[in-house]
């Protein structure tokens, strides 16, 4: 079986086909400046690009990303018109990502015959088994009934991924493990996933809480955000726009790219360095609150971009943790990049791993699944 997997951005669209017997990946591209070029006014020209470039290689069927599924969708579905305008209706939670996901799914659907089968899987869903004390916020109960206020998480196929992998790889039973998932990149977020399931992650009602991001501040005091739009005289667009697009690692050490801080952190430059160091800092208080929250954790991963190949942002962030049971191995982590390793002693009572993530093939797996 022969399933396409469909990453769509507002401009840019992301492909893999993956025989899945082997779960091989047979051809991947990625199409950008969709609606600024003239070759790709719309995502329909893209999509028919993605099927030239495929040829003759049959698709059996299609699994498209999602970003938010609001409290509608918990599980991946099989896509329709009726699922497509419901993601279209959840695009105030995700507007940068609904609608163009929405695209995409309508463009794809048009230029493949009917009887290929198509899934949605989302980014949201792995963490629908939040409990409620977890995902409600302290505001009056009806901003959570009338306007679905509340933490919802994301990089949800990637935490599950990393977790599941884990688990198969070390033959154990991911239903006795606590694990934390520490998804590292532009975007960064922490998981705690009990038992095999989601029970607290770092991101809420939108990717811009919890950790320090490449330009996104992470978790702020509320009234911030009020006292910075009468002081600087901002819209909410402005804001919005200044602390998703302008801070984080960028805001503060002037580079939104880790590589580039790390790299200027090292050269003495100290608003680098703090940023260095708030990042590392943050990542360490994540691990150890939700260590208090599950009773315990057997397993903490990294993974993502940074995640896989900076040993520095791993040992800091699991530094001073011998209390938890944590003892790394400095010398075995610092020779890790992109590959599944164990980074912790053998004495170590918490295993620490390096785990590659691969959010394509868990959308093809979750497909495969749902048609068969």
């Amino acid at each position: 079986m022969n399933i396409l997997v469909i990453n769509a951005g507002s401009s840019s669209l992301k492909y893999q086909l993956i025989e899945m017997e082997k779960e091989e990946v047979i051809v991947k591209g990625n199409i950008e400046r969709i609606g600024i070029v003239p070759e790709f006014p719309s995502h329909a020209e893209a999509f028919e690009k993605v099927i030239s470039e495929i040829g003759d290689t049959e698709i059996h069927a299609v699994g498209h990303r999602a970003v938010h599924g609001g409290e509608i969708f918990s599980k991946t579905v099989k896509l329709d018109d009726d699922v497509i305008g419901k993601i279209e209706e959840l695009k105030e939670f995700a507007p940068l990502h609904n609608p163009a996901n929405a695209l995409a799914m309508r463009a794809c659907r048009k230029v493949l015959p009917e009887n290929v089968p198509q899934a949605a899987v989302f980014d949201t869903a792995f963490h629908s088994t939040i409990p409620e004390h977890a995902y409600i916020y302290g505001l009056p109960y009806e901003c959570y009934e009338k306007f679905g206020v509340r933490k919802y998480g994301f990089h949800g196929t990637s935490h599950k991924f990393v977790s599941a992998a884990l688990a198969e790889n070390t033959g154990r039973d991911l239903k006795n493990m606590k694990v934390i998932t520490c998804h590292l990149g532009n975007g960064s977020s922490a998981t705690a996933i009990d038992g095999g399931k989601s029970v607290d992650t770092s991101m809420g009602f939108t990717p811009l809480d919890g950790l320090l991001m490449g330009t996104r501040c992470g978790n702020i005091d509320p009234s911030t955000v009020t006292f910075l739009q009468r002081k600087m005289n901002m819209t909410p667009t402005e804001i919005d726009d200044y602390m998703n697009k302008k801070s984080g690692l960028l805001g503060i050490g002037g580079f939104s790219d880790n590589r580039e801080i790390t790299a200027a952190a090292e050269k003495g430059d100290k608003n680098a360095q703090l940023a260095k160091k708030i990042l590392r800092y943050g990542i360490r208080k994540y691990i150890g609150s939700y260590a208090a929250a599950m009773g315990g954790v057997t397993d903490i991963i990294f993974t993502g971009g940074i995640g896989e190949n900076d040993p520095g942002v791993r040992v800091d962030s699991c530094s001073n943790m011998e209390f938890l049971g944590i003892e790394m191995d400095a010398e075995v982590n610092a020779g890790v990049r992109g590959s599944l390793s164990r980074i912790s002693k053998p004495s170590s009572k918490v295993e620490v791993w390096v785990v590659p993530t691969n959010e394509e093939l868990l959308i093809a797996r979750d497909t495969k699944a749902l048609i068969s």
